[in-house]
């Protein structure tokens, strides 16, 4: 097996054509056709019924609460609501499907023709790519397999596989891109960048906590690559890829993969792929060489759903402001720039920075704690923002200190720490750590001195007009004081102790 060409070297020869299908547990409080509660965590088959289970003699009844979620998804998407539709039974063997079919809509979905515009940040700015949708869908879910016994957790190898049919039967949505060209070597960008604008939108909506750890938002990614002026090539399909960082690192090694097959001469397969995520590269699924035969046929138990137009204007009266609206709103009334906007987006900090100004930190300060230390305090304990214990009251309080000269930055850092090690309140922490700035000028001026007498060369460099000099005693004045002082105080003092003038 050869190794992969470098990412540069593919894109230089080949134009990428991507897809994303993505598909969205809903939050609802009880299966897509059964009464079966949905929560997650539940002892393994204690969430089933005849229903669920495909029993004989069984019959559905559609969950209105699911259908309603996806109209209003579908709305949120720009699509249009068709007047009629109907499920289908998809024939396959499901061996996490009871029932050895799946409940989905095949080709009359409810909601078609929609899109989804998109921000990549990029060293020239801010670039936009409009995403379009081809369908959304609904469909039940398949239960979960564990296998037990090899390696790999993968069935290979295994020794034995155990099912849980808690999830089967759960509502989902499938939502599927048109190809999406043009977007060069930004593909595995614009590719994380949708599912990232999804999961937020469907967080938005409130119809899915998008979990992609808990499996709640799954994405399958398509890749083809064809010449320049060429047809599109043949694409392979990497399913249930469960983190944004694996969208991004999926596409990357599919373009990798297949440049170097084709500049080899070899030829692109049509199959499914697995992303392995210590490698961050897939290996070979099905091939899908010849067109799968689903057998799909009308659910004969199941009556179509024709949603009129009052009630999808109703639904539609129900969304919120839309991610794409608040950040255009946000921009304008914190008074920054859109890479400055985007710099807060990717650092997924929108929503804290909102909060924290809203409780009436300046926007500026929010910006700078929420994408600076509260970021590195959660990347270093592998939290999400979210889960980071600062409110908007600590940071008020920590810049109305630093504001009076009662702390500075490094010191106001050590007490974030503080609040993150759950020490206490802020007041509490600058007590409990002496945190306090050193403000008494004898302090100041002794600790000056003693730098001074430990450099006397750069006390004369300074009385010699070398005024930049005063950074070595600066430097050594807040590291007797342990950061505790004020570094352009300490200046001044220093200055005029050497009665230089800036």
């Amino acid at each position: 097996m050869t190794s992969p060409t470098a990412y540069d070297a593919a894109i230089a020869g080949f134009e990428p054509v991507i897809g994303l299908e993505t598909h969205v547990e809903l939050s609802t409080a009880s299966k897509m056709f059964c009464s079966c509660s949905t929560e997650f965590g539940a002892d393994a088959n204690t969430q089933v019924c005849p229903v669920c289970l495909g029993l004989p003699g069984s019959l559905p009844v559609v969950n209105r609460a699911a259908v309603e979620s996806t109209i209003r998804m579908g709305l949120a998407l720009n699509c249009r609501i068709v007047p009629w539709c109907r499920f289908a039974r998809k024939n396959y063997f499901y061996p996490d499907m009871p029932k050895d079919y799946q409940v989905s809509q095949y080709d009359e979905p409810l909601c078609v023709d929609g899109y989804l515009d998109v921000t990549v940040d990029t060293d020239e700015g801010p670039r936009h790519f409009r995403v379009e949708i081809e369908r959304v869908h609904m469909e039940e879910d398949t239960g979960k397999l564990t296998h037990a016994g090899g390696a790999t957790g993968r069935i290979h190898g295994a020794d034995y596989s155990l099912v849980d049919y808690n999830r089967a039967g759960i509502p989902l949505i499938e939502i599927v891109t048109k190809p999406v060209v043009g977007t060069g070597t930004l593909a595995p960008l614009v590719a994380k960048a949708y599912v990232t604008e999804l999961r937020d939108l469907m967080r938005a909506l409130g119809v899915s906590d998008v979990r992609m750890e808990e499996g709640s938002l799954r994405c399958d990614v398509n890749v083809s690559l064809n010449r320049p002026g060429d047809p599109w090539g043949t694409r392979s399909e990497t399913k249930n890829v469960n983190s944004l960082r694996s969208v991004e690192r999926a596409v990357r090694s599919e373009i990798e993969r297949q440049a170097d097959v084709l500049s080899s001469g070899g030829r692109i397969v049509q199959e499914t792929r697995h992303f392995h995520e210590d490698t961050g590269r897939s290996t070979p699924g099905r091939s899908k060489e010849q067109a799968e035969d689903y057998r799909y046929f009308p659910e004969p138990d199941l009556l179509p759903v024709a949603p009129d137009a009052a009630w999808i204007d109703e639904l539609r009266a129900t969304l919120p402001e839309l991610p794409a609206l608040k950040r255009a709103r946000l921009r304008q009334e914190w008074g920054i720039s859109e890479r400055e906007l985007q710099s807060i987006v990717n650092a997924g900090a929108l929503e804290q920075v909102a909060a924290a100004v809203a409780g009436g930190v300046d926007p500026a300060a929010a910006r700078k704690w929420w994408t600076g230390e509260l970021h590195r305090i959660a990347s270093d304990r592998d939290l999400e923002l979210a889960d980071v214990p600062v409110t908007p009251g600590h940071i008020a309080r920590v810049e109305s200190l630093v504001a009076s000269g009662s702390l500075n930055d490094k010191l106001a850092r050590q007490v974030f720490e503080g609040i993150a090690n759950g020490e206490g309140d802020v007041d509490g922490i600058v007590a409990a750590r002496g945190l306090a700035v050193v403000s008494d000028d004898s302090a100041l001026l002794e600790a000056i001195d003693e730098a001074l007498a430990a450099q006397p060369d750069v006390a004369e460099k300074i009385r010699g007009g070398k005024v930049q000099a005063a950074g070595a005693i600066v430097g050594a004045v807040m590291k007797a004081t342990r950061g505790q002082a004020d570094a352009a105080k300490v200046r001044e003092l220093l200055l005029g102790r050497l009665g230089v003038s800036e």
